[in-house]
């Protein structure tokens, strides 16, 4: 089981590999096949749409399924096959589809791994084992970050892209090979989505869920790029470099919000903390536009570290959940925050457009990442309701 636990964090590591490379990708893709930034946004909005919507099915499957078929089948199809026809794209079009592709493969990796934590551990490690997943897995955003730049620089983005879906093909098979799907609880009693749904206590953190990982997700997949490109005229190796910044503070941060929940004897005061944080460091670039390029990716940093509670409100979210609904528990949990983030990037492209049309390029960047301090600071209201949990 050990083995397999490893390979689905080597899968999960390429999910947020996926997820993010399109900030490095973008400036030549925009050159080789003409995509846009709103492609590229409409792309990166559908690959958290088709994650998001995947949940339901992914919970359904896990439950009755389990983690092995549920993630190696869709990993290899979805995952290998997306990233494949991505690397033979000819166009903005075969983009959309690919990422879609990936999204529906990259949905059942997370949650088959929080699974087997939440069947085959204690409750009271779970934040932490799952802070330490998404730390050790967020390696991925490094990958993509001046790695990636690098490997695009020697061998090309097509030959890169190639080689990363003959990767994911193969972790597949290890996963099918090696993960062994945990027991069902004794005595296991019938349920659905519907009476997670009846559970007042899980609605604020539903709230939170939508809005915590979109910051982020949205600001290290694709706008920090273009933000720094149109404000201080960085090139591929300064974008890689400001990429990679923010990648390692997702890092750290996913790694300082694991036992958050013990250090403070709770799990609701960390997670308003830090994306109260969150949502004041988006608003000042609107307030108090940084003035050099290293500002901006120190702020950009800290987004990405005080923006990684993912890990501690699933957390939060699945300590209400019963024993014998936590597959469709822990991906009810992720519909919401993939799905926050989807939404969150189909809007940006858009929203950004039009804030462009009657402003300055600073000004509309900063009245976007205002928006979404705002949208932050609504989640944390709705979540203020929540109740506390240990276990």
């Amino acid at each position: 089981m050990r083995a397999g636990i490893a390979f689905l964090i080597v899968a999960y590591t390429l999910s947020q590999f996926y997820r993010a490379f399109l900030a490095v990708l973008s400036p030549v893709l925009m050159e080789e096949i003409g995509a846009t930034t709103a492609d590229l946004a409409r792309a990166s909005g559908l690959w958290f749409a088709a994650f998001a919507l995947m949940q339901l099915p992914v919970g359904w499957a896990l439950d009755h399924l389990g983690p092995r078929r549920t993630s190696a089948v869709l990993f290899g199809i979805g995952g290998a096959g997306g990233s494949a026809l991505f690397a033979m794209a000819q166009g903005p079009g075969a983009i959309t589809a690919a990422m879609v592709l990936i999204g529906i493969g990259c949905a059942p990796i997370l949650m088959s791994t929080y699974f087997i934590f939440a069947r085959q551990f204690a409750p009271a490690i779970f934040g932490t084992l799952a802070g330490v997943t998404v730390g050790v897995s967020s390696l991925g955003n490094i990958l993509s970050a001046a790695p990636l730049a690098w490997l695009i620089d020697i061998f090309g983005w097509r030959m890169t892209v190639g080689s990363f879906a003959a990767l994911t093909a193969v972790i597949a098979i290890a996963i099918a090979v090696l993960v062994r799907d945990p027991a069902k609880p004794e005595g296991e009693a019938k349920g659905s989505l519907i009476d997670l749904l009846k559970m007042p206590a899980l609605w604020p953190i539903l709230a939170m869920m939508f809005v915590c990982y979109a910051p982020a997700a949205g600001l290290r997949g694709l706008w920090i790029s273009p933000y720094i490109s149109d404000r201080f005229g960085a090139d591929l190796g300064q974008i890689g470099s400001a990429t990679l910044v923010m990648g390692l503070a997702m890092v750290a941060g996913n790694f300082i919000y694991g036992p958050a929940d013990r250090l403070f004897g709770g799990r609701k005061r960390p997670i308003l903390i830090g994306n109260a944080g969150v949502a004041i460091l988006c608003l000042s670039f609107w307030a108090f536009p940084p003035s050099g390029l290293w500002a901006a990716i120190a702020i950009f940093a800290a987004i990405g570290l005080l923006g990684a509670s993912y890990p501690i409100v699933i957390s939060h979210g699945r300590s209400f959940c019963p024993p014998h609904l936590t597959g469709r528990g822990v991906t009810l949990l992720n519909l919401f925050g993939m799905g926050g983030a989807g939404v969150m990037q189909f809007a940006s492209a858009p929203t950004y457009a039009a804030l462009a049309q009657t402003r300055a390029p600073t000004e509309a960047y900063g009245a976007l990442f205002g928006i979404i301090g705002l949208a932050i600071l609504a989640g944390l209201t709705v979540y203020l309701w929540s109740r506390d949990s240990t276990g």
